[in-house]
C-alpha cells in the first residue's frame, strides 16, 4: 500500500472510491434514490477540481486507488481557533480498519502544519459510524450542523483538533 499526492489522472479512480464508499457507508442513512443516482462520471469532474485546488492524497494498492483524503482552509466561519478542514476521506469498505485512514489523516495534518495551520475540523454525519474513527484520533465534538444531501436534511457532528501535532 502506498500513499501519494493525487494527480489529475487519478480523478476517475478517486470518483469510484467516493461513489462506492458512499453506497456502503451511507446505506440506510442517505436516501436510496440519492445513492442510486450517484455516478462516477459526475463525481469525476468534481474530483478533478479538488485535486488541482485542494490538498488531496490517494492510497493505492497494486496500482489501484483504494482511498483518498482531501482538505484545505476551513469553510465555516464559526469554530474559531480551527483553520484547516478535512473535507473528505473515503476508503473502499474492504480496506477499512487497517490503519490506512490514520495514515491519510497524518499526511494531511503534516501539510496543514507546513501551511501554518494549527487546528482542523471535520463534519461527519451523526449516524455515520466513522465518527468513532475521528474520536479514536483525539477529535473532540465541538458542534453540530445541518447538512443537506439531495433533499435530505441530516445532522452532522463537527469534530475538531486544536493542535494538529497530535495527529502525527
Amino acid at each position: 500500500m502506498k500513499i501519494r499526492k493525487a494527480l489529475p489522472e487519478d480523478a476517475m479512480g478517486v470518483a469510484k472510491v467516493q461513489v462506492d464508499s458512499w453506497r456502503t457507508t451511507y446505506k440506510g442513512i442517505v436516501s436510496e434514490d440519492f445513492l442510486r443516482q450517484l455516478s462516477y462520471e459526475k463525481r469525476k469532474s468534481v474530483i478533478e477540481k479538488a485535486i488541482t485546488e485542494k490538498i488531496t492524497y490517494v492510497a493505492e494498492e497494486d496500482g489501484e486507488i483504494i482511498g483518498f483524503i482531501s482538505g484545505g482552509k476551513k469553510r465555516l466561519e464559526q469554530y474559531e481557533g480551527y483553520d484547516g478542514e478535512l473535507y473528505a476521506i473515503y476508503l473502499l469498505q474492504q480496506y477499512q480498519k487497517r490503519g490506512i485512514g490514520k495514515e491519510l489523516v497524518n499526511m494531511l495534518a503534516k501539510d496543514f502544519l507546513k501551511m501554518g495551520f494549527k487546528g482542523m475540523i471535520v463534519l461527519v454525519l451523526e449516524e455515520n459510524p466513522s465518527k468513532y474513527f475521528y474520536e479514536s484520533l483525539g477529535g473532540v465534538r465541538i458542534g453540530k450542523e445541518i447538512t443537506m444531501i439531495g433533499k435530505q436534511r441530516l445532522h452532522s457532528f463537527v469534530y475538531g483538533w486544536k493542535n494538529l501535532s497530535v495527529l502525527l
